[in-house]
């Protein structure tokens, strides 16, 4: 079904389901967007589809794509995608204040008229887009939706560099000193298997978002945006990070290393290289979030950690909004 909408300017926006024959399209728009990843190209959203009830949605201005929402619904709640770090609306370069108004109206419309009666949408955090991008921030206001978590991640402005702390220097020293080694690639099996399944299930009896075959199977198809970073002794795996590389951020998706970590100084080796060395043409190092129990809380020794290596909070912000408020953004512009 598609639904019309239109704002003060009489532009009328066609909202319609995404099919897989719109593949293409979608995946050349969120290339050129201002505010996506390649976590929003559909061969890194469709390794997971069995998982989901995709309802991703695109919206036209005649015949042109001006913006997509990847997400999935349960019952009558659409998600921004919940397979996803991050969401939200993507728009084109060139989108303007009152178009994108526009759009946010015509997709809550639609899904009102789907009877879906809530969004929930876990925002684009800002470091990830090339341009301005905070249209869907202000919408949130004008439709009231209200704020029902906030994670926070720890990253490090290539633009306002704070230096390393002397603690995590002295780690350097030792694994220096011991001879580790590091070696980038695509070797995720020997991490995988003998670093991150055996500590994730030790201390949190969970196991990895990706799978091993996943994770290779999604490097395999994103081989310059997914590289595994493994730290060597004696040629013997003793830690290791899965880094998630975009235009402006390089993120760590995955961290860990064995019981010998302080003694071997192993992670602090391995980060002082990716800050200081090789992503040091990158505008944000991202650690990622330290948050437990839906935000509410944080691992304190691991946020210390990040911070020592001059990281500074960044937030993930979630939010919902009821579908009907969409008549909230008829009067805007005056």
């Amino acid at each position: 079904m598609n639904n019309k909408a239109n704002n003060n300017t009489q532009t009328i926006f066609n909202v319609k389901r995404y099919a897989s024959k719109d593949k293409n399209s979608w995946d050349a728009f969120v290339k050129q967007a201002k505010n996506a990843t390649f976590l929003f190209n559909r061969n890194y959203m469709d390794y997971h589809q069995d998982r989901f009830n995709d309802y991703s949605l695109l919206i036209f201005k005649g015949d042109t794509l001006v913006g997509v929402l990847p997400a999935n619904r349960v019952d009558n709640v659409v998600y921004s995608h919940q397979g996803l770090t991050y969401g939200g609306l993507v728009l084109d370069k060139k989108m303007k204040l009152q178009e994108a108004i526009g759009i946010f109206k015509a997709l809550l419309s639609f899904l009102n008229s789907e009877e879906i009666k809530t969004l929930q949408l876990k925002l684009l955090p800002k470091i990830y887009s090339i341009l301005p991008s905070d249209e869907l921030d202000y919408a949130m206001f004008l439709t009231k939706a209200k704020l029902i978590r906030t994670d926070v991640s720890s990253t490090i402005d290539y633009n306002n560099k704070i230096k390393i702390q002397s603690n995590r220097v002295e780690g350097v020293k030792k694994a220096k000193k011991l001879g580790l080694t590091i070696e980038e690639g695509n070797d995720f099996k020997s991490f995988w298997n003998q670093i991150l399944i055996p500590n994730l299930q030790e201390r949190h009896q969970a196991a990895p978002v990706h799978s091993l075959s996943e994770i290779e199977q999604l490097a395999e198809k994103f081989k310059k945006q997914i590289v595994q970073y493994n730290v060597l002794k004696d040629g013997e795996i003793v830690a290791g990070a899965t880094l998630y590389e975009t235009s402006t951020v390089a993120h760590v998706q995955y961290i860990s290393a064995n019981a010998d970590k302080q003694q071997l100084g192993s992670l602090d080796f391995l980060f002082e290289y990716l800050i200081n060395t090789r992503y040091v043409d990158k505008r944000y190092f991202d650690f990622g979030i330290s948050n437990q129990n839906q935000g509410k809380n944080i691992n304190e020794g691991l946020l210390y950690w990040k911070e020592c290596f001059g990281a500074r909070s960044v937030v993930h912000q979630f939010y919902k909004v009821k579908t009907s408020n969409f008549t909230m953004l008829d009067s805007v512009f005056i």
